[in-house]
């Protein structure tokens, strides 16, 4: 769903390409360090449920795949945008979602990803829930229920649950690790942008 979005000129993707996709170490949690076999297995196991497939193509040389999402779903492109981030990246906020779905929505505003957030929710079956506020914090996280929900649910560790709040000089070093992570990501990215293009020029 992503490379679709961000990268429409190499999609569908071959096999190496999905695997260097699924392995991309930036906008992901948890980084994967999938082999082929593994994304075999997974595209075995999404074809059976008709969310990915091959596709016929006299025009390349070697198998591609894509992802069947919107005809399973019929998504609109916030829902789908939406999905995609929390699918990459595990629980987040309305605003978190707001600046990592960028790429793919421009959403207005909050009210506009809430919206969504909420069209999701009360999906039959539903799409997406809301997970319990965590002590100290002021938004509550959704998460996608497209495999184990529980999953996420972790417990916070016992000092950030006892204290309720963090103290401000540890307020201020978890902003600068998240500055320094968020610089990595950016160049992590650009580097990995460069190897998926020349990889496509190959195939």
């Amino acid at each position: 769903m992503e490379k679709e979005i961000t990268t429409p000129d190499y999609y569908p993707l071959s096999l190496n390409a999905l695997v260097n996709a699924c392995n991309q170490k930036s906008n992901r949690d948890p980084v994967m360090d999938a082999g082929e076999s593994a994304v075999r297995e997974a595209l075995y196991s999404l074809g059976e449920k008709g969310l990915a497939g091959p596709i016929s193509s006299a025009e390349s040389r070697v198998a591609k795949y894509e992802h069947r999402m919107q005809e399973v779903f019929n998504f609109t492109r916030r829902e789908s945008a939406i999905i995609g981030v929390l699918l990459l990246r595990g629980p987040q906020t309305p605003g978190e979602l707001r600046g990592r779905a960028e790429r793919a929505f421009r959403f207005d505003d909050l009210a506009d990803v809430q919206s969504t957030l909420q069209r999701l929710v009360q999906r039959d079956p539903p799409l997406a829930k809301m997970l319990a506020r965590q002590p100290g914090t002021k938004e509550a996280r959704y998460v996608h229920l497209l495999g184990d929900a529980e999953a996420w649910e972790a417990p916070l560790p016992s000092a950030a649950a006892g204290s309720g709040m963090l103290a401000g000089s540890e307020q201020i070093s978890m902003l600068e690790e998240s500055v320094a992570r968020l610089e990595q990501e950016v160049s992590a990215l650009k580097k990995e942008f460069a190897d998926f293009r020349k990889q496509f020029e190959e195939d």
